[in-house]
């Protein structure tokens, strides 16, 4: 066990203003979040703090992450959608997803009865790794401007959360940091945005709730 990733349990990822109080998302998920990193733990991956949540190596490849969203935690697999998923059990974070696929959980129950297929699939993802494969990405068909589809891919816990968000709440966004011209105002309004979508909530709730 890693230590750095003792404190996510802890203090959550820190990067949004819930991290550190009783209303952090890590702590509605804490028993399912604990016995998932046992789960894999066992199949033997390396466990490193990325983006400020628990990420699984093997032979330095990034190979998953566990995440506590607001309806749920997770696995997030970076190349699931390679995965045979013969149970049917993984789910895409998003329509739009092309290489994360997630399992998710609700209750320990639910881990319980899944341990031997969660183990399995790691150790598909492993044998994935060692031939290695690739998942070959697609132009996106949304208008998600450059400077936001590069900061998703270099930080899968906000793709995950941004996934996670509902159709009308990506829109929102990705409208929001459309309209600058310039690449740095873009770049900006992504970056203060961040904190929201971390949080699961969508450019305008803020205003719906004062009404």
């Amino acid at each position: 066990m890693n230590t750095s990733v003792d404190n996510y349990f802890v203090e959550g990822c820190g990067r949004c203003t819930l991290g550190g109080t009783p209303d952090c998302k890590v702590h509605r998920w804490t028993a399912e979040l604990e016995l998932l990193r046992k789960i894999i733990l066992d199949c033997g991956l390396t466990e490193e703090s990325k983006w400020g949540a628990p990420c699984y190596t093997f032979q330095n490849k990034n190979m998953l992450m566990l995440s506590a969203l607001k309806g749920y935690c997770c696995i997030s697999f970076f190349k699931g959608s390679l995965l045979s998923d013969h149970e049917n059990l993984l789910v895409k974070p998003g329509p739009n997803s092309q290489a994360a696929r997630l399992f998710r959980f609700q209750h320990v129950n639910e881990i319980q009865k899944t341990e031997r297929h969660i183990k399995a699939y790691i150790f598909e993802a492993i044998e994935l790794e060692k031939a290695g494969l690739t998942v070959t990405l697609k132009k996106n068909p949304e208008p998600i401007p450059v400077e936001l589809e590069m900061k998703l891919e270099e930080d899968p816990v906000l793709k995950t959360a941004f996934e996670a968000l509902t159709p009308g709440r990506q829109r929102g966004y990705v409208l929001h940091f459309s309209k600058p011209k310039r690449s740095e105002t873009r770049i900006g309004r992504i970056e203060k945005c961040i904190p929201m979508i971390l949080q699961g909530t969508g450019l305008h709730d803020r205003y719906k709730s004062r009404r």
